[in-house]
C-alpha cells in the first residue's frame, strides 16, 4: 500500500497574499510587482457570482481548486473569508493532469503524494467532517476521470469504507457558457466508466461561467508560476519561487483580487448569489453566509442613531470592491 510521505512534494511555489493560519503575514513582494498596471478585473462581476453558486452548488464543503485556471476564484475567496471561521475553506491541488500520467508506478506513487498534500488521502477522506469538493474549468471532463480513478483506486488499496469516502466527495466542473436544450452534450453525464453515478446525487455538479470569463482565465490570464503536467512532477527545482515576464501582472491582478474579496460589495454579492440558490435549504451552505456578512469591519458601520445611508457623512465606496462589481462588459474594450 502506498502511503503518504511526511513532508509534502515538490510543487509551484505561490506567493501568500493573505494572512494565514496562525495569523503569519503575507509575503513582503517588495519590487516583484514593479512595472505591472493596475488591473482592470472587468471579469470581477461574472466571478463572484460563478463564486457564490460554486461555494452553494458544492454544499457548503471546503473547496480544493485544481491547477492554475481557478486561481481568481481561490483568490477571491481568500481575501472574502479572510479572517473567520471558513479562512481555511479553500486550498489548491495545483496539478495538470495533461497529458495523462504514465500509469506507472513512480507517476502513481506521486500522484499519491500530491493527493495526500492536499487533504485526499483516502484516510483523510474518511475521517473529515465536512465534504471537500474539487473545482476546475471543465470542457471534456478528462482531469476528473483521472482523479477519480486514481482516487478509487487508493481507496480500494487502502481499504478505507468506500461508502464513507463517497459521501465526502464532491466535484464541481465550471463550464463555458452555452445555450441549453435537451440535446447539449454534458460533461458529467459523460464520465470514464460513468463514474459520477457512483457518488451520491447532488455531488457531481457545473456552474456556467461566461465564454469571455472562461477562456481568460483558462487560456490567457497571467499565471503566478507555470503549469505543472505530469513530466514535471519529478522536477527538483519545482518548488523554487517562478520569475517568468508574467510574474507582475499576476501578482498585481492576484492581489487585486484578495482586497476585492475583502470588500463589502463582493462579500454583499457572494451572499445575494447563495441564498438563491435551491441548496440555500441546506445547514451547511446557510452557514456560509454568517462568516461573509460578519466581516464589515466595526469602522464601517453608521454611527448609532444614524437613518440616512447617503449623504456628505457617507463612507465612499472602496475601488476593489463597489465600482468593480457595478462595472459592466463594455468595460472590457
Amino acid at each position: 500500500m502506498t502511503t503518504v510521505p511526511d513532508a509534502p512534494p515538490p510543487q509551484p511555489y505561490r506567493w501568500a497574499l493573505s494572512r494565514t493560519r496562525g495569523g503569519a503575514p503575507p509575503d513582503r513582494l517588495g519590487s516583484l510587482v514593479e512595472g505591472a498596471t493596475r488591473p482592470g478585473l472587468w471579469y470581477l462581476p461574472e466571478l463572484t457570482v460563478c463564486t457564490g453558486k460554486v461555494l452553494a452548488r458544492s454544499g457548503g464543503a471546503d473547496l480544493c481548486f485544481v491547477g492554475r485556471s481557478l486561481d481568481s476564484m481561490y483568490d477571491l475567496l481568500t481575501g472574502a473569508f479572510e479572517g473567520t471561521t471558513r479562512q481555511g475553506l479553500s486550498r489548491r491541488l495545483p496539478l495538470s493532469l495533461r497529458p495523462r500520467p504514465e500509469p506507472g508506478p513512480a507517476h502513481t506513487a506521486r500522484l499519491r503524494e500530491h493527493l495526500g498534500a492536499a487533504g485526499l488521502a483516502p484516510h483523510d477522506l474518511a475521517r473529515r467532517s465536512r465534504p471537500v469538493a474539487l473545482v476546475d474549468l471543465v470542457s471534456g471532463g478528462g482531469t476528473y476521470d483521472s482523479l477519480f480513478a486514481a482516487l478509487a483506486g487508493w481507496v480500494r488499496e487502502s481499504r478505507e469504507p468506500w461508502p464513507v469516502v463517497r459521501r465526502k466527495l464532491r466535484f464541481v466542473g465550471v463550464t463555458s457558457r452555452r445555450r441549453t436544450s435537451p440535446t447539449t452534450w454534458r460533461w458529467r453525464q459523460h464520465t470514464a466508466g460513468d463514474w459520477a453515478r457512483s457518488l451520491p446525487s447532488g455531488h457531481v455538479t457545473g456552474v456556467s461561467l461566461d465564454p469571455w470569463v472562461w477562456s481568460y482565465l483558462g487560456n490567457d490570464q497571467p499565471k503566478l508560476q507555470p503549469s505543472f503536467p505530469p513530466r514535471r512532477w519529478f522536477d527538483a527545482y519545482a518548488a523554487e519561487p517562478w520569475h517568468g515576464p508574467e510574474l507582475p501582472a499576476a501578482l498585481a491582478e492576484s492581489l487585486a483580487l484578495v482586497e476585492a474579496g475583502r470588500g463589502r460589495a463582493v462579500r454583499e454579492e457572494l451572499v445575494r448569489v447563495i441564498s438563491r440558490e435551491p441548496g440555500f435549504a441546506d445547514r451547511e451552505v446557510r452557514a456560509l453566509v454568517t462568516p461573509l456578512r460578519g466581516l464589515t469591519p466595526p469602522c464601517s458601520r453608521p454611527d448609532a442613531g444614524s437613518r440616512a445611508r447617503s449623504g456628505p457623512g457617507r463612507r465612499q465606496r472602496s475601488s476593489a470592491g463597489y465600482s468593480m462589481i457595478g462595472r459592466s462588459r463594455s468595460s472590457r474594450a
